[in-house]
């Protein structure tokens, strides 16, 4: 089959199916925290280093990964970072001992950084722009089922299995989406686009350089800070102790509640992609209803007096859902304010937003937790994770704040971008 009459739902297919897998290495872990901790004989602060190190790459990588895609393309950089990832589970599978283990969720965070902004490249290049925004919202949206691959079924896995059959299953998983996009995907549907020579390392800089100077991507960046940060953090480390060992779940329910975050988020995600299309000019307005109602749910749970009943929980679970779906507006940020050409370095620099936050985050959980269990405990108690989640409304103002900054800057550049227009027209 030649490039140009692939199928476009076929290259998106297996580019989401890449995607979904991505989310599922990279949630692995969080479902699998306690029993990291005991199997490597280490405390909270030091298990947070497995997440930090996975998402600190990630983060990182994202700008020269947005390089290297407008560079080199989707397929490449999906080959690669999908070949990383299954390497990373391979050696997760039988590390015994801390160094090992990080390095395997360094090889699983380089790899996934390469995945999802390659994916948002295929949908720029194989589908018109009005479909832009469902689709980036279906692919974040979609791609969440890897968490419940990494929930429930991971959770039986593991404790049936054992350790090292669970994570070199993930491995196998991995290595067969590795073959799929051999076969299947392509960078672009035109032939002569595909064999096109890569943009020198001076035009790649420049692009680069005009996609940070856009205050539409800087807006994009803070938003996918200020709304991702609390949801991912919780799906992937902490929700999942919070709920054992802080609310007094069963591994199998807490897994369980874990899930139906993620298909909460399958429901929000293709909501606000329609209202993100119809309504372009009040995308910000979405952001900070996100970014309030899980301040203000986050709120009521850690001054509940004692364990917070399961409706409650439920109830978080289901707004932190929305976080996921929130940030994807980031990406739409992106796409409105750059040309096609620098969309990989655009999306990139957006990426690092929530990643960094979930950064800051993981550590600040961590290392509060330990301060504030008692000596002796083996476990921290409930209000440990009370003052460690506290830490949260900090990212949100910061975070907010720096929305509306960047919110009244790409409007004033987009003001002055129409009026030269018009005063450029001929009369």
């Amino acid at each position: 089959m030649s490039v140009a009459r692939r199928p476009a739902a076929l290259v998106y297919a297996v580019a989401l199916t890449a995607y979904l897998t991505a989310v599922f290495h990279r949630s692995s872990l969080g479902v699998t925290g306690v029993d990291a901790a005991e199997r490597f004989h280490i405390n909270a602060a030091a298990l947070a280093t497995f997440s930090v190190a996975q998402l600190a790459v990630y983060a990182v990588m994202q700008i020269p990964v947005g390089v290297l895609l407008d560079r080199y393309g989707s397929r490449r950089l999906l080959l690669a970072g999908g070949a990383l990832m299954v390497a990373g589970q391979l050696m997760f599978a039988v590390a015994g001992d801390v160094p090992l283990a990080v390095a395997a969720r360094v090889l699983v965070g380089l790899g996934d950084a390469m995945t999802f902004i390659s994916v948002l490249r295929i949908v720029a290049f194989w589908f018109p722009g009005r479909r832009n925004p469902l689709l980036v919202q279906l692919t974040g949206t979609v791609g969440q089922l890897g968490a419940v691959l990494g929930a429930v079924p991971l959770v039986l896995l593991l404790h049936r299995a054992g350790w090292t059959p669970a994570f070199l299953t993930a491995a196998a998983l991995g290595a067969t989406v590795v073959l799929l996009i051999l076969v299947a995907v392509r960078d672009t549907p035109h032939a002569e686009h595909a064999t096109a020579l890569a943009p020198d390392l001076a035009t790649v800089r420049r692009r680069l350089a005009e996609a940070w100077a856009q205050p539409g991507t800087r807006l994009g960046l803070w938003t996918h800070f200020v709304t991702q940060f609390s949801g991912s953090v919780f799906a992937l480390l902490w929700g999942y102790p919070f709920l054992v060992q802080g609310q007094g779940f069963s591994p199998t329910a807490a897994a369980g509640l874990l899930t139906v975050m993620t298909m909460v988020t399958l429901v929000c995600g293709p909501v606000l992609a329609h209202l993100c299309a119809r309504y372009p000019f009040h995308r910000s307005v979405l952001v900070f209803a996100i970014t309030a109602a899980t301040a203000g749910m986050w709120a009521v749970v850690l001054v509940w007096p004692g364990r917070a009943p399961h409706a409650l929980l439920v109830a978080l679970v289901v707004v932190l859902a929305v976080n996921g779906p929130g940030s994807m507006i980031g990406f739409d940020y992106a796409r409105s304010f750059n040309p096609v050409h620098r969309i990989g370095s655009a999306t990139g620099i957006v990426n690092v937003g929530g990643f960094a936050a979930s950064i800051v985050l993981i550590l600040a959980v961590g290392l509060v937790l330990d301060l504030a269990t008692p000596a002796g405990h083996d476990a921290p108690p409930l209000s440990a994770f009370r003052w460690a989640f506290a830490v949260q409304f900090l990212l949100w103002a910061l975070g907010a704040a720096q929305v509306l900054r960047y919110r009244n800057a790409a409007r004033r550049r987009l003001a002055d971008e129409r009026a030269a227009a018009t005063v450029a027209a001929p009369a």
